[in-house]
């Protein structure tokens, strides 16, 4: 039975775990009316520019997040360190402790990465930027900022495919733990 949803916002969460459960191409219609609870016309009414204009707000909602609860911290916090702590903790209740993967380097992967290139570079480049802007701001040069930066950001994101391709979200607990070790 189709669901009621009032808002186009109710419905991106829905999206996010349609796409990164089947990615964008193996998004059928009936797949996301299935995720969703929504009839095709009700898809068309919030997104009438389809699966390119779902996956386009799924990405902003994320971007937004990340903004507000890991960028922002790092950026504007006074204390470094309390913002590279918020990083850590903002990253693993967003990846559920590692049982959930990361929708963007999904999309970084795949066939739709050319699709959406612009959001996927920016969102890695901006957490990229913004760690090592707290980095720098705790004492490190600006060379060792942005390598360790990197560096930190390919292992959560790699830690998060470990853990899912282990069947063991301990593993990316485990690893943002060393991260977090390593930079304070």
């Amino acid at each position: 039975m189709a669901r009621t949803i009032a808002e186009r916002g109710d419905v991106l969460p829905l999206l996010a775990e349609v796409f990164r459960h089947y990615g964008f191409e193996g998004a059928s219609l009936a797949r996301i009316s299935a995720g969703t609870g929504l009839g095709k016309g009700s898809i068309y009414h919030f997104f009438p520019g389809g699966k390119d204009d779902m996956a386009a707000a799924v990405l902003a909602e994320i971007d937004g997040w990340f903004r507000l609860k890991v960028f922002a911290p790092l950026r504007e916090g006074a204390d470094a360190r309390a913002g590279v702590d918020a990083m850590f903790d903002a990253v693993e209740a967003y990846f559920l402790s590692g049982q959930k993967v990361c929708l963007v380097g999904v999309f970084a992967l795949g066939c739709e990465r050319d699709r959406f290139a612009a959001q996927v570079s920016d969102y890695f480049a901006e957490w990229i930027g913004a760690l090592a802007a707290a980095l720098r701001r705790g004492g490190r040069d600006a060379d060792t900022a942005q390598a360790l930066s990197e560096e930190v950001v390919g292992a959560i994101q790699g830690a998060l495919v470990l853990a899912r391709a282990l069947d063991r979200p301990a593993a990316f607990t485990q690893a943002l733990q060393r991260l977090r070790l390593r930079l304070l």
